[in-house]
């Protein structure tokens, strides 16, 4: 038998990698990687990748006047020699995040992300071949909105913990959103104290529901399942259109031969009864109905807040190089 990870491939799930390292990507063969601060960081630690360290500090010594400008040219072309390096490696998509503090500034957004789709052009990388990873907020979906319309660059729309964040997104036409599943579990487990198992897992069921309203209402953006604790909450989704998976548990689907049946199906989506409904245009409706829930109000809000903390250590350590220069 086909080992489970396959088998997962073969229920129609894109799967994608969810590390910095290189190594890993391409052992397990996904489709597409995606990164965040917080993977460049353990990464950026490795010895083995010292090496694009320095240069992402020479560019910014060379490129910007001021330590502090000097430091953010530095970072931003430290994730794209990533996202270049991981391109060379996977057949598809790398995605690419905007600094977190831009979390709540639509054009702060904007500009952050044609200045990374210009470094990477600067490569010889299209654009077709990056997703700009924004967070799940009003501001951040509607900077979304005008980079898919009006630029045509694709947007990873992340930390999303509702379906009211994914309504926003499929409206705003996101190329792709990543529902963050194991978060959901964490924050669950802790105010319940209860254990869940696969089935019951609320992670897996925000998924759910969000990839059944997107395939019920005819939207087009992918629903890439995030942030797992365990190959239950992954088998769980198999069908979802991607599921973006660590290398640990990549490793164990890796080595186990457990079947993996799909679970989830479009065409079963279409025959459900669930209402449609509408944020677009309508900030004041999105932040009420989104307020609703404590749990995806603390998550995003501790999400953004931890990447942009992993933000500021890589920074530290790209200003002490610099100021060797």
């Amino acid at each position: 038998m086909s080992s489970s990870l396959e088998q997962l491939k073969a229920t129609g799930t894109t799967v994608v990698c969810d590390s910095g390292d290189f190594a890993t990507i391409g052992k397990y063969k996904p489709q597409d990687a995606t990164t965040n601060p917080s993977l460049i960081l353990a990464a950026s630690q490795k010895p083995e990748y010292a090496q694009l360290i320095d240069q992402a500090c020479a560019y910014g010594k060379e490129h910007a006047k001021g330590i502090d400008a000097q430091v953010d040219a530095a970072l931003d072309n430290l994730l794209v020699q990533f996202g270049s390096e991981i391109l060379k490696i996977v057949p598809g998509k790398v995605s690419t995040e905007v600094d977190a503090r831009f979390s709540f500034d639509v054009e702060g957004s904007v500009e952050k992300a044609l200045h990374i789709i210009e470094l990477y052009k600067e490569k010889g990388i299209d654009k077709s071949r990056v997703l700009i990873k924004l967070a799940s907020t009003w501001e951040g979906i509607k900077a979304a909105d005008i980079l898919q319309k009006k630029h045509g660059i694709n947007c990873n729309l992340t930390l999303m913990f509702s379906l009211v964040q994914a309504i926003g997104a499929a409206e705003a036409g996101a190329f792709l959103i990543s529902p963050f599943v194991g978060r959901i579990l964490d924050w669950y487990k802790a105010s319940t104290k209860k254990e869940y198992s696969k089935e019951e897992d609320p992670g897996v069921k925000s998924v759910v529901q969000i990839f059944n309203y997107y395939k019920k209402h005819g939207y087009d953006t992918i629903v890439m399942g995030a942030s797992f604790r365990s190959l239950g909450e992954i088998t769980e989704l198999a069908g979802c259109d991607y599921l973006t998976i660590a290398p640990n548990l990549l490793e164990q689907l890796y080595n186990s031969q457990e079947a993996v049946p799909q679970k989830l199906k479009s065409a079963d989506a279409k025959s459900l009864d669930i209402e449609k409904r509408s944020y677009i245009n309508d900030e004041a409706k999105f932040r009420f109905d989104f307020n609703e829930d404590p749990m995806a109000v603390h998550k995003l809000s501790e999400g953004i807040s931890k990447f942009a903390a992993d933000a500021v250590t890589l920074k530290k350590t790209l200003k002490e190089k610099i100021e060797k220069l």
